[in-house]
Order: C-alpha cells, then structure tokens, then sequence
C-alpha cells in the first residue's frame, strides 16, 4: 500500500462499498488512514467495542499498510481523499445514464473474464462526459491499472468510472451535470482511441449496457 492511499482507494480495489468498509472500521470522515495500520475487508464486521467476551478465532481478511521508515512518533496520517459532499435532494434519477462518449463498444463486459467494463473505441481527444449528474468522488492516477480515473457518486447505491483519460477537467468533490465534460479521449498508451467505462451498484461491478441507452 504506497504513502498515498485512501480508504476510497482500497474500496475501489476490493469492491466494498465505502460506507459498510468505513462502519466496519470505525472509521468516520474524512476517513483518515496511517501507514502500518490494519484493516478489515469483511464489510459484515461491526466496529470494534469494548467486551469481556473472548476474542473470535475466526481469521478475517486484512488489509495492512506497510510500515513507515520514519522515525517512532505519533503516526503520520496518509494523504485521504476529501469526503464528498451530500448530494442535493433535487438530483435526477440516476436510471437516466447516457453514453461517456461517442464510438462504438469493442469489448464487452465479461464477468467471468474480470472485465468489468466496456471499452468504447472513439479517436483522442474526443470528449469525455458524466453519464449521468453526481459529484466526483475521485480524480487521479493512483489506482494502478486504470491511468488517469475519473470515479462519479450518483446516489448511495450507484457509482461511475472513466479510466485512461488524456486529459481530466474535473476536481473531487466537484458537482457535475449529466452529459458534462469531464475527460478526453486518449491516455491508454496501447489504445490511444478508447475509453474504458465501468458501473458500480453497491460496490459491485455490473454490465453498463443494461443501463445506457440502446444505440
């Protein structure tokens, strides 16, 4: 886990919704994290509280930040990202997605490959829009894999991506309107003239073609 990382960073990751993996911490906003500390991943968990009872044996499954080379102190908190701000009561419905971009879907989303996602083949520079309003709940290149990402929050159930992007116009915690430009086409260097797109529902991928509209 590098200096870097972020509590939304390792949900992203392991497909956690960021809520239930906060709760399941203890952890409360900003979501502040520290190099060497652990975390759990069983979102299932309920935070820790004081008890007489015996520990459980059961094992569960961590995540743990490496430890840092400084000197022994007070731990140094890890650079988080800011937490989104509530989105208004006035937001659309967020089933009225449309396309990121313009072209043509050359790879499909495949659960059984792990490809999460579609690829949109369209030419660089091409605009990169918000499929549907939300505010951005990241903006950056520190997920490995994904190069320069977009993440949008539409609800508390549904999240969008936007990964390999030439060039990003937009900031966290930015509110943006369906259909506004957010990217451009052009910053996967074995694709030039592709977007990858992805649709989070409850932290779980899921086929974006059964939400965009047909073309």
């Amino acid at each position: 886990m590098s200096s870097n990382e972020t509590l939304f960073a390792i949900a992203w990751r392991y497909e956690k919704d960021l809520e239930k993996l906060a709760r399941a911490n203890g952890l409360s906003p900003p979501y502040t994290i520290y190099r060497g500390q652990r975390l759990t991943l069983d979102t299932n968990r309920l935070p820790p509280v004081v008890s007489a009872a015996p520990p459980v044996k059961k094992q569960l499954k961590t995540a743990t930040a490496p430890a840092s080379t400084e000197k022994k102190g007070s731990p140094s908190p890890v650079k988080v990202t800011k937490p989104a701000p509530k989105l208004p009561e006035s937001l659309p419905s967020v089933w009225r997605w449309q396309w990121p971009t313009q072209g043509r879907v050359v790879r499909y989303f495949n659960s059984t490959e792990l490809f999460k996602g579609v690829d949109i083949e369209s030419y660089s520079g091409q605009a990169v829009v918000a499929a549907a309003p939300g505010v951005v709940v990241y903006s950056g290149s520190g997920l490995r894999g994904y190069g320069e990402l977009i993440i949008v929050k539409h609800s508390e159930e549904f999240l969008s991506a936007y990964a390999h992007s030439r060039q990003i116009f937009v900031k966290e915690g930015q509110m943006v309107k369906g259909g506004e430009k957010i990217a451009e086409v052009g910053g996967d260097p074995a694709n030039s003239k592709r977007l990858y797109f992805e649709i989070r529902q409850k932290g779980k991928p899921v086929n974006p073609l059964n939400f965009l509209p047909r073309k």
